[in-house]
């Protein structure tokens, strides 16, 4: 995976940086008040704590932790010990080969409470022509917006799929929009 840390986004794309996030400010008024959250895909765990205000614990996870405060976890090798009242991964789910995608989810998944959340954030399928070549490289698993809800809907009974343009959350046609955020809960178990 490329090097997304706070410093390298500001020196080498800014924009980049508020988009990123945006994404964690969604993330942090859906999980407003949440007691127990894990974030799988951590990185350096900068952007982590725009959530980690909103909610009692975070707990930052990665492959390949890149921040003190970052645990190693892989999702694909299995659950978490503890159930978690939300999970939530953005920019991760592309990276996943699709023939994982339900290891790595249904692992996820596993890890929540009964009613639990779950929010995945990635780039839409629709924005790969517009991607530099590294990203193409690496985005093995971008979706449509009805792709990512069939997707979810294999691990969770509730599933809402929003967009985003740039900073913009919306509701709009799907194949417009550059970035897709799947709010999710009650895992099926």
């Amino acid at each position: 995976m490329t090097d997304f840390t706070l410093s390298t986004a500001f020196k080498t794309d800014p924009k980049r940086l508020a988009f990123a996030s945006a994404r964690y400010l969604f993330v942090a008024k859906m999980l407003a008040d949440m007691h127990s959250v894990v974030e799988v895909g951590a990185g350096d765990g900068v952007l982590s704590e725009i959530v980690q205000k909103s909610v009692t614990i975070l707990q930052k996870t990665d492959l390949v932790p890149a921040g003190p405060s970052v645990c190693k976890h892989d999702f694909m090798a299995g659950r978490l010990l503890e159930r978690h009242d939300a999970i939530y991964g953005l920019d991760v789910l592309e990276h996943v080969q699709p023939a994982l995608e339900d290891i790595f989810l249904g692992n996820i998944a596993r890890s929540l409470k009964l009613h639990g959340v779950c929010i995945i954030g990635m780039p839409s399928w629709e924005s790969q022509p517009y991607a530099s070549p590294i990203s193409k490289a690496e985005h093995v698993n971008c979706k449509t917006e009805d792709e990512l809800r069939k997707t979810m809907q294999r691990h969770f009974h509730c599933v809402y799929i929003f967009g985003m343009h740039d900073t913009t959350l919306t509701t709009a046609f799907g194949p417009m929009c550059q970035y897709r955020l799947a709010l999710c809960n009650s895992p099926k178990l």
